[in-house]
């Protein structure tokens, strides 16, 4: 499991790390009783979209993250019921007393999936290039997880030695959860070798890539020669799993419906009132669950770059125009949270003293009078000189998710009747993150995945992650807000950390750099009554990669 926050389009839905209750009594149980269970068979998994890229170096988006993990392995890997790390492509590690120098054995016999052996020069190539000074592998996304770690040394033909520079609560987690690539490959490729690698992918894991239909589905294929084959019974059950690219919702349950998926996430509304037709209980299940695992959440994000943002007085005017009671009674059926800031609010992390911004058109208005907003020629959109020019209060939304665009023409019917003209613009997900990364942007849509359990706000919310194409690419600003998460990264006591964390969440949201929108209660999905599996969920995640086909 990777320990990197992830960009996600969709609603709030994170495809792992989630507990599940059955809504269906039958849910639980195996899917037929008549049919035989074996292993193989083809996994029709809905992944939604289509990854940026598949280098696993300059990729940031979650879609890629989703293909990756069943191909590139860690040097450890979470147990999704305990959380606790177990042996992966390392059988073994030491932690020095002082906490700063981890050893591991590497496991022996391994080899990549072009048949290349898995060697120590790989573990270490795979971290240089994380933290390459010039950011060579476009791996800028990353590198804050890693500055603590000062080098990665062979020591021995099968062990490689991380050391820290300082303390850092998450150290091991990070070296312990690398992602490991073949320097073979990735080391100095050419310019069309470079091309090649964003659309291929060569891991140790369960499974290969096979074949990558652009727009349409990604295939991946057992791998024979996995070394856990024999060691991991129960897991990667699947002889192939194709993961489809189908964006709209209702043709994805329409799929489901037919047969052509196993496996599709629902949103809330699709949970209520599209999954209720005559196959839904029989040859297709619907499950609503709940867990421990860390919640994404959806944001508008304003860019602070631009003049009409600088002010947080401005940001909260917009944040009161946004009237998330209706949306999620109208399109979620009650069953989400309005966010209160910068990471799920059911964290211990979280300070729960940060209520939801409340729709208040009236404040609203007030806030922008107060900061110098009027409408000064009468068509109705509010207009301020700014550097000597009468600039309307007009700005751009992008959105990468049709879908949710009806969420957006709420906040963009009630912002006009203030004087705010909103525009809303679909746009192609590749797109979407050049724009991203090139800051060419008024305001964006989108979500963060969950993270980690111990969670680390630098990687979104420091100001040196604003750099290089990083996370914080609204470039957020805050020196407190700095201090503060650079003393939390170096207190090792959970309870400790709390109390630092729930400071910076409090900060954050004072200074509404995002209008966080929601925060999930529960996660949906269904599947195919072809899918054997034992339980819903596991504590910190669906667990799909447990699920096998009755065939």
């Amino acid at each position: 499991m990777k320990l990197k926050t992830r960009l996600i389009i969709g609603s709030l839905l994170t495809l792992t790390l989630i507990f599940a209750s059955s809504c269906n009594k039958d849910d639980a149980t195996k899917s037929s009783k008549k049919k035989a269970s074996a292993l193989g068979g083809t996994f029709n998994y809905n992944l939604g979209q289509q990854p940026t890229t598949l280098n696993p170096l300059s990729s940031s988006d979650y879609y890629a993250t989703m293909v990756q993990s069943n191909i590139i392995e860690g040097l450890a890997a979470r147990d999704i019921d305990t959380y606790d790390w177990g042996p992966a492509l390392a059988t073994k590690w030491e932690i020095s007393k002082d906490g700063l120098v981890y050893t591991f054995t590497l496991r022996e016999g391994v080899k990549w999936h072009d048949g290349k052996p898995f060697t120590a020069e790989d573990v270490k190539f795979s971290f240089d290039a994380i933290v390459h000074p010039e950011n060579k592998y476009q791996t800028a996304h990353s590198k804050s997880y890693y500055e603590n770690i000062k080098d990665c040394k062979i020591i021995a033909p099968n062990k490689v030695q991380f050391t820290a520079k300082r303390k850092y609560f998450a150290n091991f987690d990070v070296v312990a959860g690398l992602s490991v690539v073949p320097k073979h490959l990735y080391e100095d490729p050419n310019e069309d070798q470079k091309k090649l690698l964003n659309k291929s992918l060569v891991g140790t894991g369960a499974y290969s890539l096979g074949e990558w239909r652009r727009g349409k589905y990604i295939i991946l294929n057992k791998n024979p020669n996995w070394w856990g084959n024999k060691i991991k019974k129960g897991e990667y059950n699947f002889a192939r799993i194709r993961m489809r690219f189908i964006k709209e919702g209702n043709i994805a349950i329409q799929r489901l419906e037919k047969g052509d998926l196993d496996y599709n996430a629902l949103t809330a509304e699709e949970f209520v009132k599209k999954t209720s037709g005559k196959k839904w209980g029989k040859s297709v299940k619907k499950v609503k669950y709940e867990n421990s695992a860390p919640k994404g959440y959806g944001f508008i994000a304003w860019n602070q770059k631009s003049d009409l943002f600088k002010k947080k007085e401005v940001r909260k005017a917009l944040y009161h125009l946004i009237d998330r009671k209706k949306m999620i009674e109208k399109y979620d059926y009650g069953l989400r949270l309005p966010a209160t800031g910068p990471w799920y609010q059911q964290s211990i992390y979280a300070d729960s003293s940060v209520k939801p911004v409340p729709f208040d058109p009236a404040k609203a208005l007030e806030l922008l009078r107060a900061d110098g907003w009027k409408d000064s020629d009468g068509d109705n959109i509010l207009d301020k000189k700014i550097n000597g020019k009468i600039v309307p209060f007009r700005f751009t939304i992008l959105e990468p998710n049709k879908e949710f665009t009806k969420y957006l023409v709420t906040f963009q019917q009630d912002a006009k009747k203030a004087g705010v003209d909103v525009q809303i613009k679909v746009v192609e997900w590749n797109t979407f993150i050049k724009l991203l990364n090139e800051r060419k942007f008024d305001a964006v849509r989108l979500a963060w995945s969950g993270g980690a359990v111990d969670y680390d706000p630098k990687q979104i919310w420091h100001s040196s992650s604003a750099n290089n194409a990083g996370s914080n690419f609204i470039s957020y600003s805050n020196k407190k807000v700095d201090a503060l998460i650079d003393k939390a990264r170096e207190t090792m006591e959970r309870e400790k950390r709390i109390p630092i964390l729930r400071e910076v969440f409090k900060e954050i949201a004072a200074d509404v750099p995002y209008a966080f929108l929601f925060n999930s209660k529960f996660g949906f999905y269904g599947h195919s009554d072809r899918i054997e599996k034992t339980k819903d969920t596991f504590k910190f995640a669906v667990g799909t990669d447990y699920w096998s086909l009755s065939l």
